[in-house]
């Protein structure tokens, strides 16, 4: 059964493949994106050097590598899903032979592969000859960046699902799936760092999942972090990722108990 999991990865990395164009123009989209919030930022910063612990530097390095982590982390499952139960091929994904939210996850992995090798990757070497930003040589960050990039895509995937999950109990859930975009890209960090939130918001934030899906990552490789804050950074990942198991599983033995197919 592995193996047909793994054969989604491949499928679904060949499907983005055939469509590879749009992730070119994808990363002009993206480059225009960092370019924008770094003539902010610089704005922001004028003749001070430091603002909330970050250097100008660091915050122009921050937002390149926030914004091309979300070209790797990003997928659009919670649109399929929802798109499957309103159209009702759903119904026929659940009597195969196999778990439907398993090839959604490896799918969403194949997604995430392709945009990693033919996005992030290629987009921060062009924006890393544009802007002046700074990143680590071949140091062990990157291992660590990798590593926690790795979790806060699993969080975000995960948020995916629950939020296409809720397809089947409202049927209609675009504004659902935008909002819940809307709120990932402002609380996990990527438009604004959380040490620039209040410390109220800060205090809320902790206790949300969003943050662990771009912020810890991006600051991980911006700011080196180590040592307790490292292992802080690690847990609440791994903490989320296992905690968000939980709805996932609730919501979908709930939902195979109320499935209603439109145009099935």
């Amino acid at each position: 059964m592995l193996s047909t999991y793994l054969e989604m990865i491949r499928i679904r990395f060949l499907m983005m493949l055939a469509y590879r164009v749009n992730y070119y123009s994808g990363i002009v989209i993206y480059s225009l994106n960092i370019g924008v919030n770094y003539f902010i930022w610089m704005a922001i910063y004028g003749s001070n050097n430091n603002l909330q612990g970050m250097t100008a530097s660091q915050m122009a390095t921050y937002v390149a590598v926030a914004w091309m982590s979300r070209a790797a982390y990003f997928n659009n499952l919670d649109r399929e899903i929802a798109q499957e139960i309103r159209d009702g091929t759903v119904a026929i994904q659940l009597i195969r032979p196999y778990h439907y939210l398993m090839v959604k996850f490896f799918q969403a992995w194949g997604e995430g592969l392709f945009r990693l090798l033919l996005f992030s990757i290629p987009g921060m070497l062009i924006v890393s000859l544009v802007f002046p930003i700074h990143l680590p040589g071949f140091d062990p960050v990157w291992l660590l960046f990798a590593a926690s990039l790795l979790l806060g895509f699993v969080i975000n995937t995960q948020i995916n699902m629950i939020t296409g999950l809720a397809a089947f109990f409202i049927l209609n859930n675009q504004g659902l799936v935008r909002a819940k975009r809307v709120l990932v890209d402002l609380f996990s960090g990527l438009i604004l760092p959380i040490r620039f939130y209040p410390n109220w918001a800060q205090a809320i934030l902790s206790y949300l999942p969003f943050q662990a899906i771009s912020y810890l990552p991006s600051m991980i490789l911006v700011k080196g972090i180590g040592g307790p804050a490292l292992v802080h950074a690690f847990t609440v990942q791994i903490i989320w990722c296992v905690l968000l198991c939980l709805p996932i599983f609730l919501l979908w033995r709930r939902a195979r108990r109320t499935l209603t197919v439109q145009g099935g």
